[in-house]
């Protein structure tokens, strides 16, 4: 994604230090002391030192530790030994034990499933409901004695899903062996070779054998293509081709090597192969990478930063689309001063990573989005745009609710500086019989778009194009400059409509208040039929010059004053002339 300006993540650690200094001749000094007096001091201290105060001693420390880790038990246990025991990370699971309450152990859980969705904006996560059948299946189809998913088959499976063939034996018996195996005939345990035409990050035609040697239906995985053959051990039987021709002894097959193949024309390019199969099982057996793990630890396990801290802003708007949804656009605002630009070419870059999640009260996550946006100048230009700023705008389809927002930002240019936000995000319920409004936006640039563009692209709301002025937090007023246009922006619902004339009649005034006179500097009226004359809802959409305000403290305000329903609603939104 890419804007005029373009945009996004790390805090300070710290770290104690305790140290001890004392001398032999004070402890000496301390033994001599009295009875009573020690016994008279403890009480003293006992008296002043609150015991929940009291820092714990390494014993004590250790052993809430362990009381800790014994704490996972139950469906968290379950969770990490069986239902992500595949996939899942050596470094999260070992964070996901180290978590001290259910609490964390949700928002982990939360966050475990979000870094693997192949789809962030979809409440429904794809990668979690296709792990979960394919457990399913693996245990009905590879049970053998023990659940299938514990078998390498359902393994395998979990993890790649069904291969693309399979040349299964599963009554073992005659098998006449290919050259690169030494040719000849022989009698196998049941087997299966699952070939996967291309799996992600490990390769291109990749053949996994499974041997079932117990004949119980445990398939296990098997680097060693000769185990299969079950007269491998019987004196003068299932020789390959090459000792028939007594080119080769049968013993010479478990003179080392990892596969017990007999000795052939291929034998010795074979062997040459042996180690790749090792590597291949390692991949095979790996957990998945994920993606965005680095801004991600610092939502869900609440890693510390430890750079410098990457200020920016962030403003949440609410817009009604049906009775059931809002659409809630997220604006993120950064200093160009407070991003890293590297000059290349003539042209000085900025790049910034932005993850973003919201989760419900019971840490279900219900919206995820990550992007990385670029900040682009002309070398010579740059000292100039630094006071400018950059706007990253999201629009998430929430349903009324009470939920919570999570931002984090990186600097790429320089990876140490991040930032985190964190705020309740109450998404509000337009009733259908109350008059409402949307929330009230000011922006210095507003534009009709075209027919094409409705709906599509960054601080696009219906028809209209207009980026939200932000400020550092609700009770501080955005600020614009005397030449630049104050333009805002709002929608009415549930205006009253005239069963007669089936239409609407509403008074709407625009409001600018002078806040240290709270004297009105402008004010206009406009009929709601000369917006919309049909409809329960309208968009108001007003510019207005404010060349001719002396800085200072002001206030915009909305009145909607519906003389049907006999309602009356107002919306107002404080800003700053410099």
């Amino acid at each position: 994604m890419r804007l005029n300006s373009r945009v996004i993540l790390s805090a300070a650690l710290g770290c104690g230090l305790l140290f001890m200094h004392g001398s032999r001749l004070q402890a000496q000094n301390a033994k001599a002391s009295s009875a009573d007096s020690a016994t008279a001091s403890d009480t003293s201290q006992d008296q002043e030192v609150d015991p929940l105060k009291r820092p714990r001693s390494d014993k004590e420390r250790f052993a809430a530790q362990k009381a800790v880790r014994q704490e996972l038990k139950g469906a968290y246990k379950t969770w990490l030994d069986q239902d992500v025991a595949y996939i899942i990370s050596d470094e999260e699971r070992k964070a996901f034990r180290n978590l001290s309450n259910d609490e964390e152990r949700e928002a982990f859980i939360e966050q475990f499933w979000l870094r693997r969705n192949p789809n962030p904006d979809s409440p429904e996560n794809e990668f979690r409901e296709e792990h979960y059948r394919r457990i399913a299946y693996a245990n009905e189809h590879y049970a053998a004695g023990k659940p299938g998913w514990k078998t390498d088959r359902g393994h395998i499976y979990i993890s790649f899903g069904a291969p693309d063939s399979i040349d299964s034996h599963p009554s073992g018996g005659a098998y006449t062996r290919p050259m690169d195996e030494g040719g000849g005939e022989t009698s196998t345990f049941p087997f299966e070779v699952w070939h996967y035409r291309y799996l992600e990050g490990i390769g291109e035609n990749i053949d996994i054998e499974f041997v079932d040697t117990c004949m119980c239906g445990d398939y296990h995985f098997t680097i060693d293509r000769g185990e299969k053959d079950a007269l491998s051990h019987v004196p003068g039987m299932g020789a390959t081709q090459w000792e028939e021709m007594g080119m080769a002894k049968k013993a010479d097959r478990f003179k080392g090597g990892f596969e017990s193949l007999g000795n052939g024309p291929l034998g010795s390019g074979e062997s040459s192969k042996q180690f790749d199969r090792i590597e291949l099982a390692a991949k095979l057996f790996a957990p998945p990478p994920v993606k965005f793990k680095d801004l991600d630890n610092f939502i869900s396990e609440h890693k510390l930063i430890e750079g410098p801290i990457f200020p920016f802003d962030v403003r949440t708007d609410f817009v009604r689309v049906t009775d059931n949804t809002v659409l809630v656009p997220i604006t993120v605002q950064i200093k160009n001063r407070d991003i890293t630009f590297v000059t290349k070419t003539g042209v000085a870059t900025g790049v910034v990573n932005i993850l973003g999640k919201v989760t419900t009260l019971t840490h279900k996550t219900v919206q995820t989005f990550e992007d990385t946006v670029e900040v682009e100048q002309p070398a010579e230009l740059l000292e100039k745009s630094l006071d400018r700023r950059s706007v990253y705008w999201k629009a998430l389809p929430l349903l009324p609710g009470l939920y919570r927002l999570d931002i984090a930002i990186k600097d790429v240019n320089n990876p140490d500086h991040v930032g985190l936000y964190g705020s309740a995000l109450n998404v509000p319920e337009f009733n259908d019989e109350k008059l409402a409004t949307s929330s009230l936006i000011l922006g210095d640039e507003m534009n009709t778009v075209s027919s094409h563009d409705i709906g599509q692209g960054s601080c696009i709301i219906g028809n209209t194009h207009i980026c939200p002025r932000v400020s550092p937090n609700p009770a501080t007023p955005v600020d614009f400059k005397r030449g630049q246009e104050l333009n805002f922006w709002m929608q009415v619902y549930n205006l009253g409509i005239d069963e007669a004339t089936k239409s609407n009649q509403a008074m709407v005034t625009y409001q600018i208040t002078d806040t240290a006179s709270n004297a009105v500097v402008f004010e206009k009226q406009l009929e709601s039929k000369d917006l919309g004359a049909h409809s329960d809802q309208l968009t108001l959409e007003r510019t207005l010059p404010i060349a001719g305000l002396q800085p200072g403290k002001y206030k915009v305000t909305i009145k909607v004053n519906d003389e049907i329903s006999k309602q009356e609603i107002a919306q107002s939104a404080p800003f700053v002339v410099q």
